[in-house]
């Protein structure tokens, strides 16, 4: 068996909301066509440049902001640096003026409502989410190039390798949870040193360490802004920011001044139930509100599921004794070889397997990476992944009109409290007995995905999106 190289900042990747699959792909997809024309020394000579989106990325990418993310990855922008403020007036200024700067570098003439084309009830073999880039040079060659947005801001070039599948030579390869056992028990090491280990393949410890908190300044910081900003959601559905009001209430009335003093207060509030229950829903709705309304969010391993690692790692930094540098950096290192499994042996793609695929995996890494850090052994920490995700079995992708607003924030909350539940249950529990294995629980995902309707798989098509009053769901 062949085995896949794919690093920990290829699961947390820094992006832009509302979607991994549906936004930062399509981003990254359009800054991949205009290196292609780079490389072959044709940017300067486009002419004209039109954008076909198939699929899933056609009947939500309105809702998903998919055409705003192809202009901004076409003028150049990149979504980890790109001020998320810019993005409203960089769009209209493109729109006015009917003029793109390809790369930054080059104007075309350019009209997003002529030149980018959703054709809803056309659909390529490979993959739900797919877009094609269609050019015109001035010599009169065309240049046609096709991409695929594969869940989790990953690409696939049409013809091409995924770039995380180059055959790296780890320490520890592992497809699979049974591989993953098998390094522990042979070296002893927990799952995060077993990570650790392979990430050193890619680059020096010190410089993964420093990602990896930078990942976590950035998941963090969209808590904090969450929890601090009020108003509605864009899109249309008129959905109002929950999380700045549970903020309020929870710390009645008491005052601080940055994130540090603001965390002080929440830990300092008790451990009654309902307290940290309530923190832990605030903390996913701030992170998801954030994403609806295009913020800076972290992968987790998508955008829709954006909220439920940060949720149940503040958890675990704000009422159980993980405020610190190296548990963080094992929590995530734990949480991303959970979430790579799934991907190779599954999907984390929405429009390949439903809202399983997104809020499910990512409760699956929560659960394991909280487990470890609570003390669980290597076997109770697959136990709480694979009970994370035989719950969310089946979950549909079925948001209202088109955006990742409803049900999708709430979704967030409820994956985050079913990891801190399956977590719970594995460390009070003796894997031996267990029934279900982890692997297991990840080929009944990937069945369940391929039996399931495409009207459930992010196309708004089916459930919820059409299930619900007409003056709701008109946006």
């Amino acid at each position: 068996m062949s085995h896949e190289a794919i690093s920990i900042f290829d699961m947390f990747k820094i992006g832009v909301g509302p979607s991994s699959s549906h936004t930062l792909g399509p981003w990254r997809a359009a800054q991949q066509f205009t290196a292609s024309l780079r490389h072959q020394q044709k940017l300067h000579q486009v002419k004209s440049i039109e954008i076909l989106l198939y699929g899933s990325l056609a009947k939500t990418g309105v809702g998903h902001g998919t055409d705003i993310a192809i202009q901004l990855g076409l003028s150049g922008e990149d979504p980890v640096t790109f001020d998320v403020n810019s993005i409203d007036a960089r769009i209209s200024d493109i729109k006015q003026m009917r003029k793109l700067i390809l790369g930054g570098i080059h104007e075309i003439d350019f009209t997003p409502s002529d030149d980018i084309e959703f054709l809803y009830s056309e659909a390529l073999p490979y993959h739900p989410n797919a877009l094609s880039f269609l050019v015109a040079l001035q010599t009169g060659e065309t240049i046609a190039e096709t991409y695929y947005s594969i869940g989790g801001g990953f690409v696939k070039k049409e013809g091409e390798a995924i770039h995380h599948s180059i055959h790296l030579q780890l320490p520890f390869p592992v497809n699979t949870a049974d591989e993953l056992l098998h390094w522990c028990r042979k070296t002893g090491l927990s799952i995060s040193e077993v990570v650790m280990e392979n990430e050193s393949a890619w680059r020096p410890e010190a410089v993964t360490k420093a990602g990896i908190l930078n990942i976590w300044e950035v998941m963090k910081a969209c808590i904090y802004r969450g929890s601090h900003t009020s108003g509605t959601l864009p899109g249309g559905l008129q959905v109002s920011r929950r999380a700045p009001l549970l903020n309020r209430k929870l710390l009645r009335g008491k005052t601080y001044t940055d994130y540090d003093s603001w965390l002080k207060l929440v830990m300092e509030g008790g451990t009654d139930f309902n307290y940290i229950l309530d923190w832990v829903c605030c903390f996913a709705l701030a992170v998801n509100e954030e994403n609806a309304a295009f913020g800076r969010v972290v992968t987790a391993p998508t955008n829709g599921a954006a909220g439920v690692i940060p949720a149940v790692l503040h958890y675990y930094i704000a009422f159980c004794g993980g405020n610190n540098p190296e548990k963080i950096i094992s929590f995530l290192l734990t949480a991303s070889e959970i979430g790579s499994i799934f991907k190779k042996g599954a999907t984390i793609s929405a429009a390949m397997g439903g809202c399983q695929a997104e809020i499910g995996v990512s409760s699956a890494m929560a659960a394991a990476a909280l487990t470890e850090s609570l003390g669980g052994t290597q076997r109770q920490v697959m136990m709480a992944a694979e009970i994370a995700m035989e719950h969310h079995l089946g979950m549909t992708c079925d948001p209202i009109g088109g955006l990742v607003q409803i049900p999708c924030i709430e979704r967030n909350t409820m994956g985050a409290i079913k990891a801190i539940t399956a977590s719970q249950l594995a460390l009070r529990s003796t894997p031996d007995f267990a029934k279900v294995s982890l692997d297991g629980v990840i080929k009944t995902m990937w069945d369940t995905s391929l039996d399931m309707h495409s009207k459930y798989k992010e196309t708004s098509d089916g459930g919820l999106a059409v299930n619900v009053p007409l003056s709701l769901s008109e946006c």
